[in-house]
C-alpha cells in the first residue's frame, strides 16, 4: 500500500476493486463502510459478484472476470474526454501520459460495456465522475486484480487512473493493495521473491552481490540469475530440472493451479521437505516433515498490508519437538556449509537492519511504543505514513500504456460458464488452520458452487443439490449454492475445501512479468447428478 488504514477516514471515495474486503479484510472492510454509510463518502465497486460493499455503492459495476483493465481505461478515457484530470500533477510529476491518451481513446463506454458484459454504458460515466470529482480519492485492490496473466498491467492501470486524478503521494489516496496473509508483505520484504534480495535489491547487481556475501558470510559466489516461481518450480520438478523442494509455511496442492501438475509434479522430485504446524495436503507426499512454531509460539516481527512493521511476542511453549522456523534452517544451513550462529531472533532483525535500507531505524524498542511503516532509514526517523509525498522514488511517475488483453481461456460451446475462485470470511485461504477449527467447520463445513438464479435455472438445479464441475483439467463433485451474488454466466467456488478442491479446475497460464497464475478466470462446465 502506497497509504495507510487510518487514512481511511481522510478518504473521499473509495473504488474498491477485485477486493471482496468485508469477506477478505474485514476490519479495513468495516472501515470503508463506516465511512460510507455514517459519513456520506462515495464508493465504487467493481467485481464479478454482488459483494456486500456494493449494497452501499453509489455505482456497482459488475464486470465479467478478466476484464479489469478494459473498465479502467474506460473510466480513463471518461476523465480524460471531460477533462476531470489533474492536469497540474500530471504534467510536473508523471511522464508517458501522451501515450496512454493515445490508447484511450478506442476505449468508449458502449466499447468497454460490450467487453466487461454491462448492461448500462453510462454506469461508467457515472463512476468515471465520482472518481474524478473527489479529491483525495483511494483505490484498493485485492487478488480479483492480480490473479491473471494480465496482473502486472492491472497494477500498472490502476497506477494509471491515480496519476491522472493527482492521488498519489497524498494523505487518503494511493494504491493500496491489500494482501492476503499477515506477513505476505513481510516476505516480499525480506527477499522471499525470485529475481531480488531483501528491500527488492536486484540479484543482477555485483554491488548487491558482494553486500550479502559479506553480510551472510558466504564463500562462494551468489547466481545473478533469477529463481523460479512456484509455478516454474513445479514445471522444473516434472520437465526432471528441478530435483527436490523445501516448501516453508506453504500449501500448495491446495492453493497452486492445476492441482493434476502440482502432485504429478511433487510425486516425481527426488526430495521433498515441509517445514509448517499441521500434516498440510503438500505434506501428505514430502519424504521428511519438519514442526515449526505456530505465531503464538515464536517472537519476532510481522510486516502488514500497509508497510507496518509489528513486534510478534512468543505467549506460550511450543510443544514436542517444535521448533523455531529460524531455528530449523539456520541448522541445515550450517550442515551445508554456512556458519551462522544466531542465538534470537532479535539478532536476525538486527542483520535485516544492515542490509535493508528501508527498515533500517526499526528496532526492537522502538516497535515496542512507535507505530512505524517503512521506509524508515534512521533511528531518528518516524517512519512513512504514505509513499511519493514530493516525488516518486524513480523521480517521475510512470504512465504505461496498456490495451486490455482476453484472458487466456475464454469459453466456449462445450464450457459455456465462466469460474472465478476466492475466500469466504469462514474460512482462510487453504484450510489448514480455519479447517482445523471446529466452531468455523460448524459454520461452513463443505465445499459448494454459487450459481446465479438464472444459471441455477437455465441447468434445472435447486440450492443444495449436487452437481459436478468441470475444465479441461479435471473435475469436481459439490453442492450448489443458489445466489445472486455472481453474475450471469460465471459461478463462483471458494477453494479452501480439499474434498472440492478449486485449484483442480484453474488454470496455470502465468503473466508473463511476475508470473502469477490465472487463479480468477477459466472457462467450465456444470452437469447435474441425477440421484
Amino acid at each position: 500500500m502506497t497509504n495507510s488504514i487510518r487514512e481511511i477516514p481522510l478518504t473521499e471515495a473509495f473504488l474498491v476493486i477485485g477486493s471482496n474486503t468485508t469477506d477478505n479484510h474485514p476490519v479495513i472492510g468495516s472501515m470503508i463502510k463506516n465511512e460510507v454509510i455514517n459519513k456520506g463518502k462515495k464508493l465504487v465497486v467493481v467485481d464479478p459478484r454482488r459483494i456486500d460493499l456494493a449494497k452501499y455503492a453509489d455505482v456497482f459495476l459488475q464486470i465479467l472476470p478478466g476484464t479489469n483493465i478494459a473498465i479502467l481505461n474506460g473510466l480513463m478515457h471518461v476523465i480524460l474526454k471531460e477533462n476531470l484530470q489533474d492536469k497540474d500533477y500530471i504534467a510536473n510529476r508523471c511522464e508517458g501520459f501522451d501515450d496512454v491518451a493515445k490508447t484511450l481513446e478506442k476505449y468508449t463506454p458502449e466499447y468497454v460495456a460490450g467487453i466487461c458484459g454491462l448492461k448500462n454504458p453510462d454506469d461508467i460515466v457515472k463512476a468515471a465522475r465520482i472518481l474524478a470529482k473527489a479529491t483525495p480519492m483511494a483505490a484498493y485492490y485485492c487478488m480479483g486484480i492480480t490473479q491473471f496473466k494480465s496482473g502486472v498491467n492491472g497494477v500498472k492501470s490502476v497506477a494509471n487512473l491515480q496519476m491522472m486524478l493527482g492521488n498519489i503521494g497524498v494523505a487518503g489516496g494511493g494504491v493500496n493493495p491489500l494482501r492476503g496473509q499477515s506477513n505476505v508483505q513481510g516476505a516480499c520484504d525480506m527477499g522471499a521473491l525470485n529475481a531480488v534480495y531483501p528491500a527488492y535489491q536486484p540479484i543482477a547487481s555485483e554491488d548487491n552481490k558482494k553486500k550479502f556475501m559479506e553480510a551472510w558470510k558466504v564463500a562462494f559466489d551468489l547466481s545473478m540469475k533469477p529463481g523460479l516461481t512456484i509455478v516454474e518450480s513445479l514445471n522444473g520438478a516434472i520437465a526432471g530440472d528441478v530435483k527436490a523442494l523445501y516448501v516453508l509455511g506453504e500449501n500448495p496442492v491446495m492453493s497452486d493451479p492445476n492441482q493434476h501438475h502440482v502432485i504429478e509434479a511433487l510425486e516425481k522430485l527426488d526430495f521433498l521437505v515441509v517445514q509448517d504446524i499441521v500434516l498440510t495436503e503438500t505434506a501428505q507426499y514430502a519424504h521428511v516433515v519438519l514442526p515449526g512454531c505456530a505465531f503464538l509460539e515464536k517472537e519476532g516481527t510481522v510486516s502488514n498490508t500497509e508497510r507496518r512493521v509489528q513486534l510478534m511476542h512468543k505467549v506460550v511453549d511450543p510443544i514436542g519437538d517444535v521448533r523455531d522456523d529460524w531455528w530449523i534452517i539456520t541448522q541445515i544451513a550450517n550442515r551445508m556449509g554456512a556458519s551462522w550462529s544466531y542465538a534470537k531472533a532479535e539478532e536476525i532483525f538486527e542483520e535485516v537492519r544492515k542490509v535493508t535500507p528501508s527498515y533500517a531505524g526499526i528496532t526492537y524498542a522502538r516497535l515496542e511504543k512507535e507505530l512505524i511503516q517503512w521506509p524508515c532509514p534512521t533511528e531518528e526517523h518516524p517512519g512513512t505514513q504514505f509513499l511519493h509525498k514530493d516525488r516518486f522514488s524513480r523521480g517521475l511517475g510512470l504512465f504505461t500504456a496498456i490495451d486490455y488483453t482476453p484472458p487466456a481461456e475464454e469459453v466456449d460451446p462445450e464450457y459455456p460458464l465462466v469460474l472465478t475462485t476466492g475466500r469466504i470470511l469462514e474460512h482462510f485461504h487453504t484450510g489448514t488452520m480455519s479447517r482445523n477449527s471446529r466452531i468455523l467447520a460448524e459454520i461452513v463445513n463443505e465445499a459448494y458452487v454459487e450459481m446465479n438464479p438464472i444459471e441455477a435455472s437455465n441447468y434445472n438445479v435447486k440450492d443444495g443439490e449436487l452437481v459436478s464441475v468441470s475444465t479441461r483439467r479435471g473435475s469436481i463433485r459439490l453442492k450448489v449454492k443458489v445466489s445472486s451474488l455472481p453474475k450471469q454466466n460465471v459461478v463462483f467456488i471458494p477453494f479452501h475445501f480439499y474434498e472440492a478442491c478449486a485449484n483442480k479446475l484453474t488454470i496455470d497460464a502465468l503473466d508473463p512479468t511476475c508470473k502469477i497464475p490465472e487463479f480468477k478466470v477459466c472457462a467450465c462446465k456444470v452437469e447435474k447428478i441425477s440421484a
